[in-house]
């Protein structure tokens, strides 16, 4: 007994002190933290990535096979890499050299890069072996220890330490950049801070309720490109029409509307972008939660009443836009009361790795119930049945998990503030950043933030969607992604970088986070080389090395500006 007893503590003594040395130790084997690890390994570098979940590429094989771009021109380096290396799988050839065309009223945006989410995790996997990255997942952050401002370790849950000479912070959370003692804001702004139009409490005005619609297209969208699946009709809150004594709905916050432009909390809302098949012999069932009640989405039974008085002849796009993928698979993304949850999302950021599985699944059996209420109640029109029936999640996706995607779709969380703060004035062309490590080319792509009483109605408060009055892409200035040097000279920080809220609604784009990511690991070798902080890293030797290895710094093609619609 005792020997036995003395070879658990000797084992548990091993666990607990396995430590891990690398020269770049990246935080997070999102997109772009796999983009950073290769990078720093194709420059010679021992790099580890260490994972929170069991999976690489983060949302870019995580379900977001449709992946939006504003401008394939602005994208270079490992994420052109990356996405050729994607779409070959299934024989398509990306045209790089040419910006997308608007189709049939859509937007110029999206659709070309997308693949079947597994083959989307094979390509990260093959690129981060054939690099020499070591892989270690389950690495749930716990702790850092900083001697003054220099990281030298981070610990996670099960005792496993972490050394590195620079660490990349690319996870979507900002978990490494908030335990090192590095500033950052959960805030929306407000107008006021750094002069911008569309940041704090807001209000667009073709989100707000309109009592009619026109008709669609063959697409789905109206003539200017607005879809069916953003229609917000002036909907009764209350659980008894007109009786504001009687509460809320399930599905709708509380809270007063607030004045626009004031600052805020709240972050974007999350969903899961499921990859759903029609294929019945690769089909699981979407099953509804066990506790599901067709009570919870009663305001979506006033909603489908409002479309059918509108004259709507519905179907499953007024739920969800959904897009083609190979192999009988479709990408569904979200609507007016489609995978969105608003205000789930907000504590995500601030939350511990339990509390968050808890909000993920939280998230998982809102959208369960709602595709189970889609497909069989009876209140819901034949068409829109019909349709949702045909679809079920794929046997050959997300293996482990059911067929149900392992990555929430943190669209926004922690923002880092440093010396340079990007904001609309960066996004919209009115100032140029310093130092550009890459571009930025996407509209101003904001979810609601809440779903709220308004004026007596159903509002979803914060959202837009529009462009940024026609400006070229922008440049992602090389201050946005390092702290001030006095909170933490050896850190990089990719996603949850340097940026007002409004702002951050464009730059958070899966492939510009591959490319800044790059960038960040780029820089990072550098400043080991010549033993300085990330912060003095030589601009010019930077960018030499960036533009060899092909990233796009500058936007050198014709621009015709044309005012967006908010």
């Amino acid at each position: 007994m005792k020997s036995l007893l003395l070879a658990l503590a000797l084992s548990s003594c091993f666990a607990t002190a396995a430590v891990v040395e690398s020269d770049v130790c990246v935080y997070g084997g999102t997109s772009g933290g796999v983009a950073a690890a290769v990078q720093a390994a194709r420059m010679g570098k021992k790099v580890v990535i260490a994972e929170p979940g069991r999976h690489l590429g983060g949302m870019t094989s995580g379900g977001l096979s449709a992946v939006d771009i504003g401008d394939p021109r602005s994208v270079g380096g490992i994420a052109r890499e990356y996405f050729t290396k994607l779409a070959a799988t299934a024989g398509v050839t990306l045209a790089w050299d040419k910006a997308f065309e608007s189709k049939a009223g859509g937007p110029a945006t999206g659709g070309a890069y997308a693949i079947e989410p597994h083959k989307a995790e094979q390509v990260f996997n093959d690129m981060a072996r054939v690099a020499g990255v070591k892989v270690h997942f389950k690495a749930r952050l716990s702790s850092v220890k900083k001697d003054g401002p220099h990281i030298t370790e981070f610990a996670t849950e099960d005792g496993t330490v972490f050394r590195a000479k620079v660490f990349i912070e690319a996870t979507y959370e900002g978990d490494l950049m908030a335990k090192s003692g590095v500033s950052y804001t959960l805030m929306r702004e407000g107008n006021a801070k750094y002069g911008e139009t569309y940041n704090g409490i807001h209000y667009a005005e073709k989100f707000l309720p309109h009592a009619t619609y026109s008709q669609p297209g063959e697409n789905g969208r109206l003539k200017g490109g607005q879809g069916v699946w953003d229609r917000d009709f002036p909907l009764d809150p209350y659980l008894v029409k007109g009786d504001p004594t009687s509460g809320l709905l399930p599905l709708i916050q509380s809270g007063e509307p607030g004045t626009p432009g004031d600052p805020a909390p709240g972050v974007q809302a999350y969903c899961f972008r499921l990859c759903l098949t029609t294929n019945p012999a690769n089909m699981i069932p979407i099953t509804p939660p066990s506790d599901y009640d067709p009570k919870r989405y009663e305001i979506v039974v006033r909603f489908i009443e409002a479309c059918l008085a509108n004259g709507d002849a519905m179907d499953l796009r007024w739920f969800s836009k959904h897009d083609a993928l190979p192999n009988d698979k479709w990408d569904f993304n979200t609507a007016t009361f489609g995978g969105n949850l608003p205000g789930a999302s907000h504590a995500w950021p601030e939350a511990t790795c339990a509390q968050r599985e808890k909000i993920a699944k939280q998230h998982e059996d809102y959208h369960r119930g709602l595709l189970h209420f889609l497909a069989t109640d009876p209140r819901v029109p034949e068409q829109v049945r019909k349709d949702m029936q045909r679809f079920g999640l794929p046997k050959d996706e997300f293996t482990d998990n059911g067929g149900w995607p392992h990555q929430i779709y943190v669209r926004e969380a922690r923002r880092m503030i440093s010396d340079l703060v990007l904001t609309e004035h960066h996004t919209f062309g009115r100032q140029n950043a310093p130092k550009p490590i890459s571009l930025g080319s996407y509209g101003t792509d904001t979810h609601e933030i809440r779903r709220i009483v308004k004026d007596g109605f159903v509002t979803r408060e914060g959202k837009t969607a529009g462009g940024r009055d026609g400006a070229p892409p922008y440049g992602i200035g090389y201050e946005a992604i390092v702290p001030k040097q006095t909170e933490c000279d050896n850190l990089l920080v990719t996603f949850a970088l340097s940026a007002s809220h409004t702002a951050f609604s464009s730059i958070r784009m899966e492939p510009v986070l591959m490319c800044t990511s790059q960038s960040a690991a780029t820089a990072a070798c550098i400043a080991i080389d010549d033993k300085t902080p990330v912060q003095q890293v030589d601009y010019t030797k930077l960018k030499s090395r960036l533009e060899q290895d092909g990233q796009i710094l500058e936007w050198k093609h014709p621009v015709s500006r044309k005012k967006s619609a908010h």
